[in-house]
């Protein structure tokens, strides 16, 4: 299989886990002859490391005591032999090492590769033009301790490329989270086998680096434990279509001195190809008219006076809705059959258990509802601490789906949607670039409006597509935020950039 870039990357790719990674290993070994797989993964990496630093001269490899040094073994052996300078410090007691990585050690130690037990001085790595992290693979569940955090350290230093082999030591395959306080934080990292769900949620986004990925010749195994979206494939417009075909959108958020809030919702609804959008502004908002979209249409009692038209339309409820969308939410969750909640409505039902019935009894009734949370907002949700949402965000989005058999998108670095009896999605795309006031809004609108033209009622793959155009707005090197305002041009831009390399 050849080596594919994953990160930055359009294409879908499915994600295994933890157990799902070791079975699969543990079949390609048995179907193999022995030390195939180490050896395949060390070729796989020097590769790699060619291709990254083409001129380095010196090259430093910190090596663990499992399977993962013995990669980074094998790895020297072919760097060595191709002319460049190695150093390999093996932070294992050798006599217990795998029998594979043994053979790694034997075979690199014939290559001339300089093994030694202790790491380089700090004042040496300067001479590096290029480190490999072999410290650890997917079989680490506490922190680096001792040495192996030193060694950690040291490679951070190191200012050439730092390319990690599976997955950057100290971080966590399947949640994405640093197992303590040290991780190593690679320019590039290499997953072999298999694409591990913790590389691309999480802090893993800014661990990583540029993910690539070797199949080591193994095709993929059956099933995924969650997917990594690809581009959208944006529907086309037809020219035998009105207005109405693309559905109403009905905004009701906005509180006082949050207008803002319903004003990028609707827009963003509009943008995203809602036939007709309606706001009614909670509060003692007065909002009459969009001077830079007059054809937003802005109604009071907008939920009395169409409620009967609102069931066939999307509602995009909780932007900036403060604690006046509480007594609006029983009606909207009664109205529509596509209904997203964001911000306020998402704390307002958390607190209110009467509110959580009437949530849950929209899917009895067939109603797809879509939940937009931020971490603090699904802890509030699951009765935890944010600190537990992001301790498995896959985890918790899944929970939150499953209590209340809905969609739910959970907003962070490296998105989540889940939704029951569907593989989880984790979003590639986006940055700290969008962590500004009014963003989300964004999200939740254009999310509504995209949902209102469609001919499913499923939310699930409305809301990946939403993520994804979403994080694609952002700058590919932040410098600055980006103002939400912005935000939604930037979408159709990408919108358009979808489409135009999708075949015709």
């Amino acid at each position: 299989m050849a080596l594919l870039r994953i990160l930055p990357s359009r294409e879908a790719h499915p994600l295994h886990g933890i157990e799902r990674s070791r079975a699969h290993e543990r079949q390609a070994q048995a179907a193999l002859p022995e030390h195939t797989l180490m050896q395949r993964a060390g070729l796989a990496t020097a590769r790699l490391a060619m291709a990254i630093a083409p001129h380095a001269q010196r090259v430093w490899i910190a090596a663990g005591p499992g399977n993962n040094g013995g990669d980074g073994l094998e790895a020297a052996m072919h760097l060595a032999q191709r002319g460049l300078s190695v150093t390999l410090s093996l932070l294992a007691d050798p006599a217990r090492l795998p029998d594979d990585a043994a053979r790694s050690r034997a075979r690199a130690g014939a290559a001339g590769v300089a093994i030694d037990a202790a790491l380089p001085a700090a004042d040496a790595l300067h001479g590096f033009d290029l480190v490999i992290d072999a410290l650890f693979g997917i079989g680490v569940s506490r922190a680096p301790e001792g040495v192996l955090a030193a060694a950690i350290e040291l490679l951070n230093c190191c200012l050439g490329p730092r390319l990690a082999i599976d997955l950057p030591s100290g971080l966590h395959a399947q949640t994405g989270q640093p197992l303590g306080a040290t991780t190593v934080r690679a320019t590039h990292t290499l997953s072999l086998l298999t694409l591990k769900p913790g590389l691309f949620t999480g802090a893993a986004r800014d661990c990583v680096g540029e993910v690539w990925f070797d199949g080591l010749d193994v095709p993929f195994p059956p099933g995924a434990d969650a997917w990594l979206a690809g581009a959208p494939h944006p529907l086309e417009r037809g020219h035998d279509r009105h207005k109405g075909s693309f559905g109403d959108l009905a905004i009701v958020a906005g509180a006082a001195g949050m207008a803002g809030a319903a004003l990028l919702a609707a827009r963003a609804g509009l943008a995203a190809g809602a036939g007709r959008v309606f706001v009614q502004a909670l509060g003692t908002s007065a909002l009459e008219l969009d001077p830079l979209h007059p054809e937003l249409m802005f109604r009071s009692g907008l939920l009395d006076d169409r409620a009967q038209a609102l069931r066939l339309a999307s509602i995009a409820c909780g932007c900036g809705g403060g604690s006046a969308v509480h007594a609006i939410l029983p009606q909207v969750l009664a109205l529509p059959a596509r209904l997203v909640l964001d911000a306020d409505a998402l704390n307002a039902i958390a607190a209110d258990s009467a509110l959580q019935v009437l949530l849950a009894a929209r899917a009895a009734r067939g109603h797809a509802t879509v939940l937009t949370p931020h971490p603090l907002e699904a802890a509030r949700l699951l009765g935890i601490t944010t600190r537990e949402v992001q301790a498995d965000r896959l985890l918790a989005a899944s929970r939150i789906a499953e209590r209340w058999r809905c969609t739910v998108l959970l907003k962070g670095s490296g998105s989540i949607v889940a939704a029951p009896g569907r593989v989880p999605s984790i979003n590639p795309t986006g940055n700290a670039a969008l962590a500004s006031a009014g963003t989300g809004d964004v999200l939740a609108g254009w999310l509504a409006g995209s949902w209102s033209g469609r001919a499913t009622s499923d939310g699930f793959d409305v809301a990946v597509e939403a993520a994804w155009l979403h994080g694609a707005a952002a700058p590919a090197s932040p410098v600055a935020p980006l103002r939400a305002s912005d935000v939604i041009e930037s979408m159709l831009a990408q919108r358009v950039a979808a489409r135009s390399l999708q075949p015709r």
